[in-house]
C-alpha cells in the first residue's frame, strides 16, 4: 500500500485491485480524465480494510475489484457501511452478473461498471459530483 500526500484538489481515490498491469492502466487514466489523485492501493481484503479503517478520511473514492489475492471485493464492499455521505464506492471488475450487480447494491456498492465494456460509463461517472443510483443497472 501507498500513501501519497494528500492533494489540494482532484479525486482522492484508494484502488483495491491485485492485477498490476490494471493498476499500471488505471491510475494515470485516472489522473487523466477525471482528475484522480491516487493515493494508495490494498491487494488484499484485509490489507484494504486495514487502509479503511486507519484512513477514515483521506479518501472521497473507493474502487474495488471483486477477485483479491485474499478475501473478495465483496468484502470490502462489507467494510464501508460506516463510510461519509460525500465518499463513493465503486465496483470495477470482470465478472459483472445481474447477481453481483444486486450483491453489490444491498453490500452498498453506489455503482459497478465491467471493465471490459462499461469504462466509458465508469470515467463519466467517475467526473459526476453527485451521481445516482447503480450504473448501469
Amino acid at each position: 500500500m501507498v500513501l501519497k500526500a494528500k492533494p489540494r484538489h482532484g479525486l482522492i481515490t484508494f484502488l483495491v485491485e491485485d492485477n498490476k498491469t490494471i493498476r499500471d492502466n488505471l491510475v494515470p487514466a485516472l489522473e487523466d480524465l477525471v482528475n484522480g489523485h491516487v493515493v494508495g492501493f490494498a491487494e488484499t481484503e484485509s490489507d484494504a480494510l486495514a487502509w479503511i479503517a486507519a484512513h477514515p478520511d483521506d479518501w472521497q473514492l473507493l474502487i474495488v475489484d471483486l477477485f483479491l489475492k485474499e478475501g473478495s471485493g465483496l468484502g470490502v464492499l462489507a467494510g464501508c457501511k460506516t463510510r461519509k455521505p460525500g465518499q463513493r464506492v465503486v465496483v470495477l471488475s470482470n465478472y459483472v452478473t445481474a447477481d453481483i450487480r444486486a450483491r453489490c447494491g444491498a453490500l452498498g456498492a453506489d455503482a459497478v461498471f465491467d471493465k471490459s465494456r462499461d469504462l466509458d460509463a465508469f470515467i463519466e461517472y467517475c467526473n459526476t459530483d453527485r451521481p445516482s443510483g447503480l450504473a448501469p443497472l
